[in-house]
């Protein structure tokens, strides 16, 4: 029997299918059951009948090797495979949750829901990026939301991993992936540009919040190139409530060139987290598409676009990491805050596309009424964030790169720790002093903490070597 056409109480290597849950164009899911799989599973069956593409088969093998490497996290966990040569399938994790673009017909989103998945959607790509894979055919069909608010991202048969050989573009000579998410520099065959996805997020992005999509739905190699030359209509047009700082947002993503785009996705995450951080630029007002002029420009150099992955995913994340400087305002001596400044503008020299966040810490304030000091809660905020600005211009960044947060806790470290968690903190660099000569304990509660629990790289600045009767004066 063909696997494509497994009936319910079907068998296949001791897998009993329960279920035909999905017949797409180049295979066919099914539910299966067998007693040693860990949860839910379903199993993916390659069409391979008389008449069907080569590219099936080949995508297959790819999509096969992507979530063996992936080990799970940003895509399903893959439980078993087929030999190819009798019976091949790939039997996989079932995700339970809700697959985007199902939620097609409630276009336009709200702002809220807009930056929720958009985020969530943004960090799956970054934990993808960082196992040196490039998705390449996102798109709302091929990401499924968990109960959690997670996302997992689906169907890598178009997937390109860094170190490893390129099946498809060896074997297929024209673009590859869905026409109306498709990137520039995929349309004229790179496949090695981790770019290429942020695009792709920038087309979900401006769908969801306009309904519509940027470049239409092409149906041939002629359509798609248009993307080269023009740039889509801004979203404010078809969308006035819609906040200049998401504007700014979506069309960084779908600049023709892929250096002009966010670098890496944890980098489009942040800043959709943190929108009165967002730079604004002209293109975040304008309600109208580009002049004359500039529309012949972007012909021009449409017609001499020739875009080359110069950048591994794994090493876009390494050069263009988030990296939070925790400011500790109680350390008073200027050889800790020196020694940290140094640190910070180090590495911003040694890493000119990286992110650095200046974080402080407030103690909580207590609610309206509670105490007489309330209404210096906002004050005190107040301060401490103009006087972690003054701060962070002390390290010589450009503002651009730069942001400042004020995080109201009780308890300083598991504020810190809290942000990094949540914003996909790369490196987080903290101040601590060196030994006491007296022979007390290397490291301050707080730094030990931290270096202890913290989800990412933490760098120490250590002050210069002092007796303690110096350190404490």
């Amino acid at each position: 029997m063909i696997a494509t056409e497994l009936r319910a109480g079907d068998e296949l290597d001791g897998y009993r299918i329960e279920a035909r849950l999905h017949a797409g164009g180049m295979a066919v899911i099914y539910g299966v059951s067998r007693a040693d799989l860990p949860g839910p599973a379903v199993m993916k069956v390659p069409r391979l009948g008389h008449g069907e593409p080569g590219a099936t088969i080949v995508s297959f093998e790819v999509e096969q090797m992507m979530l063996g490497i992936a080990g799970g996290g940003p895509v399903p966990t893959l439980y078993a495979q087929g030999d190819m040569a009798v019976a091949p399938y790939l039997v996989m994790e079932h995700v339970e949750g809700v697959v985007l673009s199902a939620e097609a017909e409630q276009l336009p989103w709200s702002i809220e829901r807009l930056t929720v998945v958009g985020v969530a959607v943004a960090e799956a790509v970054h934990a993808l990026h960082q196992r040196d894979i490039i998705h390449l055919d996102l798109k709302p069909s091929n990401i499924i939301m968990r109960p959690d608010g997670s996302a997992v991202l689906i169907d890598l048969g178009l997937a390109h991993h860094a170190q490893m050989p390129d099946l498809l573009a060896e074997e297929i000579r024209r673009p590859l992936g869905s026409a109306p998410y498709i990137s520039p520099e995929q349309v004229l065959g790179v496949r090695s540009e981790p770019r290429s996805d942020i695009f792709a997020l920038g087309v979900m992005l401006y769908e969801f919040a306009t309904g519509k999509l940027p470049f239409g739905s092409p149906t041939g190699i002629t359509g798609m190139r248009k993307r080269l030359r023009m740039q889509p209509m801004p979203p404010r047009a078809y969308r006035t409530d819609l906040p200049p700082y998401l504007q700014e947002i979506i069309l960084r993503c779908l600049e023709v060139d892929p250096s002009r785009r966010y670098t890496t996705a944890s980098q489009l995450a942040f800043d959709l987290q943190h929108p009165e951080k967002v730079v604004l630029s002209e293109r975040s007002r304008t309600t109208r598409r580009s002049g004359a002029w500039r529309r012949f420009r972007h012909w021009i150099f449409g017609l001499g676009f020739d875009p080359v992955g110069v950048l591994t995913p794994r090493m876009a994340v390494s050069q263009a990491p988030i990296v939070q400087v925790f400011v500790d305002t109680s350390h008073t001596s200027e050889r800790r805050q020196d020694a940290l400044r140094n640190e910070a503008a180090r590495m911003a020299r040694a890493l000119p596309e990286a992110r650095l966040a200046f974080v402080a810490v407030a103690r909580e304030q207590p609610a309206m009424g509670q105490s007489d000091d309330a209404r210096s809660g906002p004050r005190e905020h107040l301060r401490m964030l103009v006087e972690l600005r003054h701060w962070a211009e002390s390290v010589n960044v450009e503002p651009a790169r730069t942001t400042c947060h004020v995080l109201e806790s009780n308890d300083s470290v598991e504020a810190v720790l809290d942000y990094a968690r949540v914003n996909q903190v790369d490196t987080l660099l903290i101040c601590a002093p060196n030994t006491y000569l007296s022979g007390s304990r290397i490291l301050p509660s707080v730094a030990e903490k931290i270096i202890l629990h913290a989800p990412c790289t933490v760098v120490v600045a250590r002050a210069p070597q002092v007796t303690r009767a110096a350190e404490t004066a």
